[in-house]
């Protein structure tokens, strides 16, 4: 018996160590986009979307929807889109009118800042941000039954996530539930979206974090960086932890990339050659740690989950940053 038992034992080592030392998720899927540009009656508001997925793909796969940043668009975020397809997911990228690049491109460079600090201060962009989430999430739901949509039976609309940056990270945690407003509204929490990603989200100014943020139920991972200032807005970096420390209720994980700025996680180009030095060595950590995220919330792959979240990406990071996990 002592014998069974012990080889049993040496049996669940070796499969802890295999898990710990597995390779972080890479593409194995072509991809294809397909450019869409709905349109919300009830608003009376054009959400376009660009739609990334395995051109390979038979069998449904899991739904990320985007949202980027202030003054950004569909097309951003490609280097996001084309990895999580890549492994497997369905990633939609949507456009907010807004706050998105209309607000700064056609401005004389002296006025731009100014006009992306009132995209930011205006409140029909701050709710109609999770709407559009919320909206495309119902376009897709009729495009998957659509047997005249590209995206027709490819999507499992049971495994839905959700990812942002900046404004779009905030977005991200209104869709999670974050509690918004005096009357710590969570009227934006869509109960469809199961996970969520957010990169670099701006500090709450009204109430407390833990009013915020201590009772979101769905699992968020958080991504920051010790340079993370605002370009717009007043969040310094070291309160960008302040929704993983507040959040008490889901699994939450938090990456801090040393050095790491704001736009890190954008994938655009740089105007000062300095921060772009490092993006070739954080975007592919970025998009294994998302992606494994991805892996272990919305398909309950537990060899996903032990790599992320018990040591294995943690030796991928290296000097490079520092990961945390708080389990409810």
């Amino acid at each position: 018996m002592m014998t069974m038992l012990r080889a049993a034992a040496v049996v669940a080592f070796l499969v802890s160590i295999r898990s710990l030392a597995a390779e972080p998720p890479t593409p194995t899927h072509p991809v294809e986009t397909v450019l869409l540009d709905w349109r919300d009656a009830a608003r009376d508001r054009a959400v376009p979307a660009k739609v990334y997925f395995p051109k390979d793909g038979a069998a449904p796969c899991p739904v990320i929807v985007f949202s980027h940043g202030l003054g950004g668009s569909r097309e951003g975020y490609g280097y996001l889109g084309e990895y999580w397809a890549g492994c497997g997911y369905v990633s939609v990228h949507v456009q907010h009118a807004g706050s998105d690049e209309a607000v700064w491109r056609d401005v004389d460079p002296a006025e731009r800042r100014s006009a992306l600090t009132k995209a930011t201060l205006n409140l029909a962009n701050i709710t109609n941000r999770p709407r559009d989430i919320s909206f495309a999430l119902d376009e897709l739901t009729r495009a998957n039954a659509d047997p005249a949509s590209p995206l027709h039976g490819r999507l499992d609309l049971q495994r839905i996530g959700v990812g942002g940056h900046s404004f779009g990270g905030f977005t991200a945690l209104a869709i999670a539930g974050q509690a918004l407003g005096p009357k710590h509204s969570t009227a934006f929490a869509d109960p469809r979206v199961k996970s969520v990603v957010q990169m670099s989200a701006p500090a709450p100014r009204t109430g407390t974090p833990t009013e915020a943020f201590s009772n979101i139920k769905t699992p968020v991972f958080h991504l920051t960086g010790t340079l993370d200032d605002s370009p717009i807005g007043d969040t310094k970096p070291a309160e960008r932890r302040v929704p993983f420390d507040a959040m008490k209720s889901a699994l939450t994980a938090l990456l801090i990339f040393e050095g790491g700025d704001h736009m890190v996680f954008s994938g655009s180009p740089r105007l000062r050659g300095e921060n772009r030095e490092k993006d070739p060595v954080f975007h592919p950590l970025i998009c294994t740690s998302t992606t494994a995220w991805w892996d272990a919330t919305l398909r309950g792959d537990e060899a996903a989950g032990k790599w992320l979240l018990e040591g294995g990406f943690k030796t991928q990071l290296g000097r490079e940053g520092s990961f945390e996990v708080k389990r409810p």
